[in-house]
């Protein structure tokens, strides 16, 4: 009986160091994964960096077709935001660290800074008839008073994309994330970071408070 129980123990033992091996190297694995998956989320953000800076250099120049720029520029905006929507999965199932979160968001606010600036001026230089649609928000340590505002205004400015399409470049930045470009636009637009979260249409109308879809429709 004694040899029997001994045996028993012995199984029992090469089982569970059999799944633990199991699950070490299957948790290698997916690890391994996630940082390959990350690898190419930052050099993805890079090739975008670049590749907006080039367009905004275009488009200074006096020789471009409207008709190209328009459709690049939006087609461009609506890749930025499935991107930062990737980027918003990563940080929700903790696939990027505090740090590394923090540097992405930082490479997404000046993509879709000098997004704005390349749609303002195709814009002016193509009478051009979409809208500007630029979201300010707190991002850093937002209360949980504005969580939920933000949150609100989140949905139905996805909504309002679904309904409008291209006819509006939707464009969210945080506005306090230490990025001197994004302080010079809240200093142009008078824009408070005591106030977030604010919307912004075609640079003339603010909007502090939204509940449902049909406030913002009225304006467009």
């Amino acid at each position: 009986m004694f040899k029997s129980q001994k045996h028993i123990f012995w199984q029992a033992f090469i089982v569970t160091i059999s799944i633990f091996v199991i699950g070490l190297f299957f948790g290698m694995v997916l690890e391994s994964w996630r940082v390959n998956k990350v690898d190419d989320f930052y050099q993805n953000s890079e090739i975008n960096l670049l590749d907006v800076k080039l367009q905004g250099d275009i488009y200074s120049q006096s020789y471009f077709d409207c008709e190209d720029a328009i459709n690049e520029n939006i087609k461009f905006a609506d890749r930025i935001f499935e991107e930062s929507k990737i980027l918003d999965r990563y940080e929700s199932s903790n696939q990027l660290t505090e740090k590394d979160l923090f540097f992405q968001h930082k490479k997404y606010d000046l993509l879709r800074v000098s997004l704005l600036l390349n749609s303002l001026e195709i814009k002016e230089k193509c009478n051009s008839s979409y809208s500007n649609v630029v979201y300010f928000y707190n991002y850093r340590n937002p209360s949980l008073k504005e969580q939920a505002k933000q949150n609100t205004f989140s949905k139905i400015l996805v909504e309002l994309k679904k309904i409008k399409g291209d006819s509006i470049i939707l464009i969210p930045i945080a506005a306090n994330n230490n990025i001197t470009s994004v302080d010079l636009l809240l200093s142009r637009y008078n824009v408070s970071k005591e106030n977030l979260p604010v919307i912004l249409i075609d640079d003339k109308r603010k909007i502090y408070e939204l509940e449902n879809i049909d406030q913002i429709l009225r304006y467009f």
